[in-house]
């Protein structure tokens, strides 16, 4: 469904992508971890657009990102957590859910978009009651929960998660991991997340892909991360600071 290839993106000297190449099937789970700086936010961004790689090729289901003429199409057919929630203050939450059903091609009269967001608020463990509430009414866990329903309100193909569990406590980073593994299996999206969280990923990761150094050093499923021989990986998962993953002190 996703594939980079040899992919570059540098910012001013910070050459952040160095040749990253990666391959997602669709209807798969794909889990990028590395430690903080290394770019992973870049690569998502840099396939929905909002960055223009310097070179190498990125293609969605085939077709070249680079060839999407029509942005507002390209962009409709991902959903997208991200990391603070980003839920806008001034709107209810029925309205924060349903904020592209209200606008644009595909545009749903206001009654409908309301249904819909509802609907999406049930299916992330929310009563319709939240619907009227404000993001400052509501708490964290709440918060992340509105963000994953805007996510899902216009069924999307592909859906990326950045951070999903940051600021979590560990019982409701539990619950947010299980409703991300239900939701992609049910609707079956390609899914790409980006974690520090190692729960996280062996909560929801079909694959697991380690970008270091701008590259991609390794992919493998859960079970070969753990028994991996690959220092890179082991570090990571593991926390050590001794390791060839430099810690800045």
């Amino acid at each position: 469904m996703i594939t980079l290839t040899d992919v570059h993106k540098r910012f001013g000297q910070n050459h952040v992508l160095q040749g990253a190449t990666l391959s997602v099937g669709r209807g798969q789970s794909m889990v990028i971890i590395g430690g903080s700086g290394t770019g992973k936010s870049v690569l998502l961004k840099c396939i929905l657009g909002l960055v223009k790689p310097d070179s190498g090729e990125i293609t969605v289901d085939g077709q070249p990102t680079s060839d999407a003429t029509d942005r507002e199409a390209f962009l409709a057919r991902f959903g997208m957590l991200f990391q603070g929630g980003a839920l806008f203050d001034s709107l209810p939450v029925w309205q924060n859910v349903a904020f592209r059903l209200l606008r644009g091609a595909t545009k749903r009269p206001k009654a409908e978009a309301r249904d819909i967001a509802i609907e999406k608020l049930r299916r992330v463990g929310l009563k319709p009651d939240v619907a009227d509430l404000y993001p400052s009414e509501l708490s964290g866990g709440m918060q992340k929960r509105v963000g994953l329903a805007r996510a899902i309100a216009a069924d999307p193909e592909i859906i990326f998660f950045d951070e999903p569990t940051t600021g979590l406590d560990p019982i409701m980073s539990g619950v947010i991991n299980d409703l991300i593994r239900e939701i992609v299996t049910e609707m079956g999206a390609t899914a790409m997340t980006i974690t520090h969280d190692m729960s996280s990923v062996r909560a929801i990761a079909d694959q697991v892909a380690m970008l270091h150094g701008g590259l991609i050093r390794w992919t493998g499923t859960v079970a070969e991360m753990d028994t991996t021989a690959d220092p890179y990986v082991s570090q990571f998962i593991h926390g050590r600071a001794e390791g060839p993953i430099a810690a800045i002190r």
